[in-house]
C-alpha cells in the first residue's frame, strides 16, 4: 500500500510519486491534491494503480491525477496519461468502459424565482422525456444501418435529423464527431445493446439536472458563456450506454493475447493495451471513437428533449425560455493531439478517464467566441450539492494535457451507500431544501448520496489553486431527475 510517506510534497496542492519510486515506472506521477484529499482515498488501491499507469510502454511526461481520484479498473478514475504517437500503446483501462462518458451545460434567461412554481412540472416531464435507467429504451429506435450511420457521424446525424443546431456542434467538444470512427470494428452485441439506448440518460450516477446560477466568480467569462446570476441551467450527464461498455469489454478480453505477441509485460492484467499502430490497436481505436460519436449523439437527442419540455412548461408564460448550449465536453476518453514535452511539440494519445479537457485561451479547437476565455470545463457535484463551471488555463496546457478534474470522486462504494443510506429518507431531506427528484429506485438514489462522495467544492479549490483551470460559476440544483 502506497501512503503519504511515499509522496514528494511539491505545494499544498500537489505531489509527486518520482520515477524512482519503482523500477518499472517509466515516467513519474503528478498528483493534484490536498493532503486531506489525499487522505480520503488511502484506503483504495488509486496510488497504486496510478503507479501502475505509469509502467505502460510509450509514456510521455508524466502520469497526471485529478484530485477527484479513486479506485477504478486498471487506470484509477481521475487519470491523464499520454503515450506517444503511434508507437506507444493505447490502453481501454485508461479510457474507462463507459466511453465518452461526458457532460453538457445548457443555459437559459429564466428566473429561479420565476419558474419556482412549474419546477414540479418541469422535473415531471424531464423525466418523461429523457428515459433514464438500466437497460431503459431512449427517444429514438433505429436499426443496425443507421446505427453504423450515428457511429460514424455523432453529432452531424443528430444535426441531419433535426434534433440539434451548427451552434450546438460548434460548442461540442470536437464538434461531436470524433474522425476516424470504424462502426465495423463494434461488435454485433455493442451494436444490439446500442440501438434502442440512443437518447437515454442510464443509470449510476448519470442523471439531467436543473440549477441556478448561484454565484459568478469571472464576470467577462460568464457572459460570453451565457450564464446569468439566477438564470435556470441544465446538466446533462450521460455516455455511451451499453455500446460502449460492451466495446471496452470486448476489447479488455482481445487484449489479453495481444500483450503476449507484443511481448509487453504489466503489473496489474487490467492494464492490458496494443501498440497504437499494431492491427488491435487500430480496431479499438476505430471502435473506441464510434462508440464515442454514440455518446455525442446521445447527449444531443437529450439536449433535444429537454428543450422539449422547457418548451411545454415554459413557453408563452416566461420569456428566454429557450436552452443555449454552452459546452459538450468528454471525461473518458483517448484522443490523438500535440503537447509540448520537454521543450518539444509531440503528437501523442491522450488517455483521459474521469478527467475532462481544459484548453486554454488561444487553442484553434475552441469556437472563435471561446478562444479568449479558454475551454468552459464542466464539474458537476454529486447530487444536491454544488457544481462548477471553470475555463481551461494556458497553465492547463503545460502541466495536465490541458486537462482538470471531471467532478467530485467518490468516498463510499455503491453497495456501502446502499447499507447505510435510505433513499426515501434521501428524497425527503433533497426535497426539503427545495430539489425536485426524480428517481427509477431508492436504492438507486442512495447510492448517488452526496454524503458518497468528496466535497466539489473542495476539488474545484485544488485545481484553481494549481492554476490548471479558473473560475467562472457556481451551480445549485432545483431539480434532479436519476436512473
Amino acid at each position: 500500500m502506497i501512503g503519504i510517506q511515499n509522496l514528494t510534497k511539491i505545494s499544498d496542492h500537489e505531489w509527486e510519486i518520482p520515477q524512482s519510486f519503482r523500477a518499472d515506472m517509466r515516467v513519474p506521477v503528478r498528483i493534484f491534491a490536498t493532503q486531506r484529499l489525499l487522505e480520503q482515498i488511502m484506503d483504495d488501491k488509486s496510488l497504486e494503480q496510478a503507479v501502475n499507469a505509469a509502467t505502460l510502454p510509450g509514456l510521455v511526461g508524466n502520469v497526471v491525477i485529478m484530485p477527484d481520484m479513486h479506485q477504478g479498473y486498471g487506470f484509477p478514475i481521475g487519470a491523464v496519461a499520454a503515450t506517444e504517437f503511434p508507437r506507444g500503446v493505447i490502453s481501454p483501462g485508461g479510457i474507462g468502459y463507459d466511453v465518452n462518458c461526458g457532460i453538457r451545460l445548457l443555459a437559459s434567461s429564466i428566473e429561479l424565482e420565476a419558474a419556482l412554481p412549474h419546477l414540479d412540472a418541469l422535473a415531471t416531464l424531464l423525466n418523461k422525456y429523457c428515459p433514464s435507467g438500466v437497460g431503459v429504451k431512449g427517444v429514438v429506435r433505429v436499426n443496425v444501418p443507421e446505427l453504423e450511420r450515428v457511429l460514424r457521424e455523432g453529432s452531424r446525424w443528430a444535426l441531419k435529423n433535426g434534433y440539434a443546431s451548427e451552434q450546438d456542434l460548434a460548442r461540442t467538444e470536437e464538434g461531436g464527431c470524433l474522425e476516424g470512427a470504424y462502426p465495423a470494428k463494434v461488435s454485433d452485441r455493442a451494436k444490439q445493446r446500442g440501438r434502442q439506448q440512443i437518447g437515454s440518460v442510464g443509470a449510476g450516477n448519470h442523471f439531467v439536472e436543473v440549477d441556478v446560477v448561484e454565484s459568478i466568480f469571472d464576470s467577462e467569462t460568464a457572459a460570453v458563456f451565457g450564464l446569468r446570476t439566477g438564470c435556470l441551467a441544465v446538466q446533462i450527464h450521460c455516455g455511451s450506454r451499453g455500446l460502449g461498455h460492451q466495446v471496452c469489454t470486448d476489447y479488455v478480453q482481445s487484449f489479453q493475447s495481444a500483450v503476449q505477441r507484443y511481448g509487453i509485460e504489466l503489473p496489474d492484467r487490467e492494464l492490458v493495451c496494443a501498440p497504437m499502430d499494431s492491427p488491435e490497436g487500430q480496431a479499438y481505436l476505430g471502435a473506441m471513437r464510434a462508440a464515442a460519436n454514440f455518446a455525442f449523439a446521445n447527449r444531443q437527442l437529450l439536449a433535444h428533449s429537454a428543450r422539449r419540455a422547457f418548451e411545454e412548461i415554459f413557453a408563452g408564460k416566461l420569456k428566454g425560455w429557450e436552452l443555449r448550449q454552452v459546452y459538450d465536453i468528454a471525461h473518458n476518453m483517448g484522443k490523438i493531439e500535440t503537447h509540448e514535452i520537454d521543450g518539444q511539440r509531440i503528437k501523442v494519445c491522450v488517455h483521459r478517464k474521469g478527467a475532462t479537457r481544459a484548453f486554454g485561451p488561444g487553442s484553434p479547437d475552441l469556437p472563435p467566441e471561446y478562444q479568449s476565455t479558454g475551454q468552459p470545463v464542466l464539474v458537476p457535484g454529486s447530487m444536491g450539492t454544488a457544481s462548477w463551471v471553470l475555463a481551461g488555463t494556458e497553465m492547463s496546457m503545460a502541466r495536465s494535457f490541458g486537462s482538470c478534474c471531471h467532478g467530485a470522486g467518490r468516498v463510499m462504494s455503491r453497495s456501502k451507500a446502499k447499507h447505510e443510506i435510505r433513499g426515501d429518507d434521501l428524497r425527503r431531506e433533497l426535497e426539503g431544501r427545495g430539489i425536485k427528484v426524480r428517481a427509477g429506485s431508492m436504492p438507486g438514489l442512495a447510492e448517488e448520496a452526496p454524503s458518497a462522495y468528496k466535497d466539489v467544492d473542495a476539488v474545484v479549490e485544488t485545481v484553481t489553486a494549481a492554476d490548471i483551470a479558473r473560475k467562472v460559476a457556481r451551480l445549485r440544483p432545483v431539480a434532479v431527475v436519476k436512473g
